[in-house]
């Protein structure tokens, strides 16, 4: 053993601190059973703060006629039946509950005057459903759950990047880490891990994720222990993130700007979307108005930087600065563009992952016994397009449902077999990358496997560029193993890279291989040589390593929810 490991033991380990792993932490410190929650970055600043339209439920407080079922069918309907019924139904129907545990630990929600809790529309909902706190809904979630954690005195690490989780015999037992900042290592003993630590956004170019997170750590330490993946290739691409700077590519301009009245234009000067959704126009569904951008900027008819002009500067100043004002700020402070005067330049950005660690419905338990994930590191909820509002909920709802079944196996525990083995390989794994002093630069490879999503696996996606995007990347894997890693006196961020690196890699070759086999276009994916849905592939992929993708039959929707299915118009209602 290293002098410089630190041995924790926990009943529950969660990895990850955004909304669904304090959510879980939180479940379990009210149960009185021990928690710890490790993530890389500070709980204040997790992604989940970034979320701001709001979050769904059917409280039927603005429209007494919604339903959960309702909120079920409008779910299914979106996900181009994709989604699995039995998430679906576990979601909306515990969605009531998942808002009144946030009012439980305080959370502000904006209310009418009577008291009740406000809702609005969002784009393909039947009814108003959505409740929201201003256009921040994310961080004041993210700070009311901090709120609670602290009143239950939830261990939390901030600063601990998790290399590895433990199996033995197919049976988790904790995990390994180590601190961004001093570099030492971390052995958690834990009778159950909740994965929890997000999606695979930031492997395109222009993503909504910051630097540094989203690369697909979930999928990377999910698949080493033994789990799947599923429906890797379906992410949803936000119509309008910003082009310059570039530090900041990818950042949202929120859909609050085209549900107040806002329009799209090419570099002709063309409100293009009379192309492609003549009735809805600008308040179309995300898939298409991202697909419309992405079709301007591809045929030539894009701006300058290639992307397509978003105008809201047609609007009364009074409605841009009390409806808008967090996109009016953020365009001052990245590009001092006054949004009242000017139009903004944006284009499609990677935004959402739906697909992600295969899990069961009931539970969120994977392959690996002992082991959960939730949030947007795992799947089944969102299938080809995620309806707005609905990720937070699941954060709520599965967060609950999953510290509640943690602690469950925890209590029901007879032993826990640890393995050796497993701990030196973990340890060894860090012990090679630090000392790794080849040629490539991590940051430079990062850069590289961006550009080959961006280019082969983006908005428009066909055979021949997705083989191609498979050949360029399995160059950037055989670079990978060339790496130089240098830690410095600032801290372990070099070494962090690299296990994102490692990460992202793998995450891109689950999204491009099941990209291919998915021949078709449905929802998000789309395929320019299979346009047409097909309905032999209403069914998920499932990617369990390099060359692996099988087909998962999907359980039938109930007759009641079935029959609720409906087409949905966004006339009046802010899109997703």
């Amino acid at each position: 053993m290293y002098a410089s490991e630190n041995r924790i033991a926990t009943s529950v380990l969660v990895i990850g601190t955004g909304g669904a792993g304090l959510r879980a932490a939180v479940e379990l410190a009210e149960r009185g059973v021990d928690v710890l929650a490790v993530g890389k970055r500070p709980k204040a600043d997790a992604h989940t703060s970034l979320a701001a339209g709001g979050i769904n439920a059917a409280l039927a407080t603005m429209d007494p006629e919604d339903t959960w079922q309702q909120h079920a069918a409008d779910t299914l309907k979106e996900s181009y039946l994709l989604a699995n019924p039995e998430t679906v139904r576990i979601v909306t129907e515990g969605a009531a509950r998942g808002i009144e545990d946030l009012v439980r630990y305080g959370m502000p929600f904006a209310r009418e005057r009577d008291g009740r809790i406000s809702q609005r529309f969002f784009g393909a909902h039947t009814f108003r459903r959505t409740s929201y706190a201003g256009d921040y809904t994310g961080l004041e979630i993210q700070r009311t759950l901090i709120n609670r954690a602290a009143q239950l005195d939830v261990r939390v690490l901030d600063t601990v990047y998790i290399t590895r989780i433990l199996v033995h015999d197919n049976v988790v037992f904790g995990a390994y880490g180590f601190d961004l900042t001093d570099g030492s290592r971390y052995v958690i003993h834990a009778d159950a891990v909740i994965l929890a630590a997000g999606g695979h956004t930031r492997i395109w170019r222009r993503t909504s994720s910051r630097r540094d997170e989203n690369t697909g750590d979930s999928f990377r330490l999910a698949v080493l222990a033994g789990c799947r993946i599923r429906d890797p290739e379906l992410v949803q691409f936000h119509p309008s993130g910003l082009i310059a700077p570039e530090n900041a590519a990818g950042t949202l301009v929120s859909e609050a700007a085209r549900g107040e009245g806002g329009v799209l234009r090419n570099r002709l000067g063309e409100r293009f979307m009379s192309r492609y959704d003549p009735e809805r126009m600008e308040l179309s569904t995300r898939d298409r108005v991202a697909l419309a951008a992405y079709t301007e900027i591809k045929e030539g008819r894009g701006t300058p930087d290639g992307g397509v002009w978003l105008d809201v500067s047609h609007l009364p100043r009074e409605t841009i600065m009390t409806r808008l004002p967090r996109v009016y700020q953020t365009l001052l402070e990245l590009q001092m563009l006054d949004i009242t005067k000017e139009p903004i330049e944006v284009a499609p950005t990677a935004h959402y992952s739906m697909g992600g660690v295969w899990v069961r419905p009931e539970d969120h338990g994977t392959d690996v016994d002992g082991l959960y994930a939730i949030g947007e590191a795992a799947s089944g909820l969102h299938g080809a397009n995620r309806l707005g509002g609905n990720s937070l909920i699941e954060l709520l709802v599965f967060g609950r449902i999953v510290g509640r079944a943690a602690a469950e196996y925890s209590a029901g525990l007879g032993a826990q077999r640890r393995s050796a083995e497993a701990l030196a390989a973990a340890r060894e794994e860090v012990d090679e990358l630090l000392s790794a002093d080849g040629p490539e630069n991590v940051r430079s490879l990062q850069r590289a496997l961006r550009d080959i999503m961006t280019e082969h696996a983006g908005v428009v996606r066909d055979e021949g560029g997705l083989r191609k995007g498979l050949a360029e990347l399995a160059a950037v894997e055989a670079r990978i193993s060339g790496m130089g890693v240098h830690p410095d006196i600032a801290g372990f961020q070099d070494l962090a890279h690299a296990f994102d690196l490692k990460s992202s890699a793998l995450a891109a070759r689950a999204t491009i291989e099941t990209a291919i086999e998915r021949r078709e276009t449905r929802g998000c994916h789309n395929r320019s040589d299979y346009p047409e849905l097909d309905p032999a592939l209403q069914v998920n992929l499932v990617w369990s390593g390099p060359g692996s993708v099988e087909r998962e039959s999907i359980p039938p929707i109930p007759a009641e929810i079935a029959a609720l299915m409906r087409e949905v118009s966004t006339v009046g209602k802010l899109v997703e």
